[in-house]
């Protein structure tokens, strides 16, 4: 029944997720200026007629003229859909598009997904093979096998361009690199390792060919199917399975991992028993892989040897053999040297890369995303899916596999300035919001939704919720929010935590509480129970301030200074603080945080250098090294004007206190941002475009903040409330569940509040 229940939801929210803002998930920007004629004449005619007669003199020009160096289509034919098996073409097409999705969040590389409405594989591979001078690199998913194997290496000797079958070779590469180390951590060598692969599909034969590519002997290795261990001379065995056939009396995958070091199951749920585990050679090495259920789960296997390494395809526990760690980076260093083949060698390289990482010392922003402090040992033998320096590490590995393979056409010459490239690639904020959103995973918190008759507040809540992040609190009239619930299709709706006011026996506490805090500023104790049992941010607030919950999100319903103004009656700022807020603008490659853009009207100097130190904290805690800027309409005196006094004095306040950030002002926007403006003065403070702006008053952030959002085209995250003695936040009247929920997160996780 539970099980039930968590795929209801997910039906519910997943099209919910695909259909808003608009169908999909991907969309094509222009990465050039397009506004006036001149731009368009360049673009198209007669422009682009240069590049065209450029390319036709020389092919390698379309890597510098044209996006297809960065571009790699991610087709099926919708044969093999994840485990849900042959759906067709169009139906795969969710699939392929988050596909592109990851590979562009992960490696910045560009991604156009394609259905081709056949499973006739030699028509399969006419379609992808005329398509060549359109990509960089072809990404095979979701064909059945054997039709899969066939495509694969029909492309790869038609096409000169680097062609994988992710289901075969990412999953081989990732379970390669954490068979290494659990050889390590094991006092094993591959070359003397018995292993028994359960399963003989794509994945299962990919995994067993890369492994005995890196040492382990053919002779040592039994694959089983579903009729047992495959041997020479056996019915029914394809050349892709006979092809791994070995001599053995086993005829059962009991028999078969008698003495077996290591099981690397692709197959089915509940395929490996208990009991057969006891029979491995000690220190036991399990990769049970099969999705969503593995073959056995890891607390089975521990029952009866404590001492096995266990690895398996699901998030919740250790060891993940997650396709994410693999082949966004291989396209990408792939990509990178421009090669015409991904071979066993890059393969190679890239396991071991991974393997590698996993030894080293986890940063700081992966084990506050977890909640734990990993370290390399049997439960860690695989690095974090998040881990950023995957980017340098693996795709630098296999761009130098590519290079001494003698398959880069555009070798790197320095690889020092290669992989400072890769770090730069991916906006910072991509990674630390995903590290957030675990973190609050690891660590669940009471959320108070203060409006949660609100269809948006309430979507939030349920994915709250369900995604994980902790318990909400649903304030709002009872029978409202139930009903609401059961629309939604959440079947459990009594099982919400609802406070309504009308009847909640809180209220005498509340009211104590309330009256105590108001009773020399006007207030008498029939204002304050009116406040508590009519103003549910009042009556949210009031939860939150007698620890019924851990913090409070609001803000649909009211303005954000009235929102403020009510939860202000009952929380107060921080001792020392001042509350103000941040606009977070997010683009391609940049985050600028603004700063106040909702409180203080007018700040002081002290007020201007407070905002700045916790802006810049923020900042930080995203992953940014922060480089401040105070704004004026004045850049160092010129012009000068009566308003400069504050900025000035606020910059003297951080001299005399010397922080451990970049800051500089006053200054115009141009002079923090363009690199050519900043060139004017090179006396500024500032190494780079500053990344965090402190305005000099509330008319200039909020004006700056809703024009850049409105006018600029980048997602938003804000206003974040900074400052309160408690995890605060105020949503905009127009968010979106997204946006609720994002806050609510980062509330929750500590981030920001």
């Amino acid at each position: 029944m539970a099980e039930e229940k968590t795929s209801a939801f997910t039906e519910r929210e997943a099209l919910f997720y695909h259909e808003t803002i608009r169908p999909g998930k991907i969309e094509i920007v222009a990465s050039k200026p397009m506004a006036t004629q001149r731009d368009l004449s360049l673009a198209y005619s007669p422009g682009v007629a240069v590049p065209v007669e450029a390319i036709a003199a020389d092919p390698a020009n379309a890597a510098k003229y044209t996006a297809r160096a960065n571009l790699v289509a991610v087709i099926s034919n919708g044969t093999a859909i994840l485990g849900l098996g042959n759906l067709g073409a169009l139906a795969s097409k969710p699939v392929m598009e988050g596909k592109a999705v990851l590979f562009k969040r992960f490696a910045d590389v560009d991604s156009i997904d394609i259905e081709l409405d056949t499973e006739d594989p030699d028509k399969f591979v006419e379609a992808v093979a005329l398509m060549e001078p359109t990509f960089g690199g072809i990404n095979l998913e979701d064909i059945a096998a054997p039709e899969c194997f066939i495509i694969e290496a029909a492309l790869r000797e038609r096409m000169n361009i680097p062609v994988m079958h992710d289901d075969q070779h990412g999953t081989a590469i990732i379970a390669a690199a954490g068979l290494i180390n659990a050889c390590h951590l094991t006092g094993r060598q591959l070359r003397d390792c018995r292993m028994v692969v359960n399963g003989a599909g794509a994945s299962a034969l990919a995994c067993t060919a890369l492994i005995k590519a890196m040492g382990i002997p053919h002779e040592n290795v039994i694959v089983c199917d579903r009729q047992g261990p495959i041997y020479p001379g056996r019915d029914n065995v394809d050349q892709w399975k006979s092809a791994h056939a070995v001599p053995t009396e086993a005829r059962s995958l009991e028999e078969a991992l008698v003495g077996a070091d290591i099981f690397l199951g692709l197959s089915a749920a509940g395929a490996l028993k208990p009991e057969w585990v006891e029979k491995m050679a000690k220190q036991p090495i399990i990769f049970a892989m099969a999705n969503p259920v593995p073959e056995i789960m890891p607390d089975d296997a521990k029952s009866v040897r404590p001492d096995a390494i266990i690895a398996t395809g699901r998030s919740d526990y250790p060891n993940q053999v997650n396709n994410v760690l693999g082949f966004p980076f291989i396209f990408r260093g792939a990509l990178d040297v421009q090669a015409t083949d991904i071979n066993e060698e890059m393969k190679i390289a890239a396991a071991h890369a991974i393997a590698e990482l996993a030894r080293e010392r986890v940063p700081e922003e992966v084990a506050a995303a977890y909640g734990v402090s990993h370290r390399f040992g049997t439960d860690y033998i695989i690095p974090a899916p998040f881990d950023p320096r995957l980017m340098e590490v693996v795709s630098s590995a296999v761009a130098k596999a590519a290079m001494d393979s003698g398959v880069a056409k555009a070798p790197i010459a320095d690889f020092a300035e290669y992989r400072n490239r890769l770090k730069a690639r991916l906006n910072p904020t991509t990674a630390a919001l995903t590290n957030i959103y675990e973190r609050a995973r690891a660590n669940p918190k009471r959320m108070v939704f203060a409006e949660a008759e609100e269809e948006v507040v309430l979507r939030a809540a349920i994915q709250f919720r369900d995604f994980g992040y902790g318990e909400p609190i649903l304030v709002g009239r009872t029978e409202k929010v139930l009903d609401q619930l059961k629309a939604l299709a959440v079947e459990d709706p009594e099982s919400f935590v609802i406070e309504n006011s009308a009847v909640s026996d809180k209220k005498p506490e509340m009211v104590r509480y309330l009256y105590e805090r108001l009773q020399r500023r006007g207030y008498t104790e029939r204002d304050v129970g009116r406040m508590v049992n009519q103003e549910r941010n009042v009556f949210a607030a009031l939860l939150v301030a007698l620890g019924h919950g851990d913090g409070l999100i609001s803000g649909l319903t009211r303005t954000f200074s009235q929102t403020a103004r009510e939860i202000g009656r009952v929380i107060d700022p921080k001792p020392g603080a001042i509350p103000f807020g941040i606009h977070m603008m997010i683009g391609k490659n940049h985050t600028t945080f603004l700063a106040d853009t909702t409180i203080n009207e007018r700040p002081s100097a002290e007020q201007l250098a407070q905002i700045a130190r916790e802006t810049a904290a923020v900042a930080r805690r995203m992953g940014h090294e922060p480089r401040v800027a105070f704004l004026s309409y004045s850049t160092f005196g010129n012009p000068p004007g009566q308003w400069l006094g504050n900025l000035r004095d606020a910059v003297a306040i951080l001299d005399r206190e010397k922080p451990d950030f970049e800051y500089e002002g006053e200054m115009a926007p141009d002079a923090a941002l363009n690199p050519k403006v900043m060139a004017l003065y090179p006396f500024s403070r500032l190494s780079g475009p500053a990344n965090v702006l402190v305005m000099p008053g509330l008319q200039s952030a909020n004006l700056s903040a809703k024009l850049l959002r409105e006018l600029a085209g980048n997602a938003t995250i804000g206003p974040m409330l900074i400052g309160m003695e408690k995890p605060i936040q105020i949503a905009p009247m127009t968010a979106i569940a997204p946006d609720v929920l994002t806050l609510a997160v980062l509330a929750s996780a500590g981030v920001v509040g």
